[in-house]
């Protein structure tokens, strides 16, 4: 009966999650006037100025007379702070390559799932909720720190048409490296 009470005043563990995850959404909504100004080569140019600005944060971290693992500690842990600073323009990025090469924008549930994702949570979805869209949004961030990134499905079939289709998102934002 008191988890009856402590849940109706306080939510259960998945309502708070929401609400947290609502507050990184809004952050990202807040982003997509700014990114639709941009140019092609401008959006491009955001993935060079997001990898720059994690190497930069990683280059402060000290490493310290703690050896090598509380090196490797610290390097993931600020890793992990600046990914979770990026988040909303970074998913603000990928929604805007999404919408000019599939023309397809991120609803705020699909962001939802994304930011769920990217914390390591399970975004539950039916069918057709747009599952392979959602995970271009933490393949994107994640891979912004040069860790690599691996999307996995147990339906051949699925995972050769999804590679393609959300591959334009990808080859977008990669494309001001390739021209170079």
């Amino acid at each position: 009966m008191i988890q009856t009470i402590l849940r109706k005043i306080f939510g259960s563990r998945n309502d708070r999650l929401l609400r947290q995850f609502s507050r990184q959404m809004r952050a990202v909504n807040a982003f997509e006037p700014q990114m639709e100004k941009l140019t092609d080569a401008q959006l491009r140019a955001k993935t060079d100025e997001f990898r720059a600005r994690i190497r930069d944060r990683l280059a402060q971290i000290p490493e310290g007379g703690d050896g090598n693992a509380g090196h490797v500690q610290r390097l993931a842990d600020a890793r992990r702070d600046v990914l979770e600073e990026l988040l909303p323009e970074a998913f603000a990025v990928v929604r805007e390559a999404s919408r000019r090469t599939l023309k397809m924008r991120h609803f705020d549930v699909q962001l939802l799932g994304g930011v769920a994702l990217h914390n390591g949570k399970i975004a539950e979805m039916r069918t057709g909720e747009g599952k392979t869209l959602v995970a271009t949004l933490p393949a994107y961030l994640n891979s912004l720190a040069g860790q690599g990134v691996h999307i996995v499905t147990v339906n051949d079939y699925l995972a050769s048409r999804d590679a393609d289709w959300m591959g334009k998102i990808y080859g977008f934002q990669s494309a001001s490296r390739l021209a170079r």
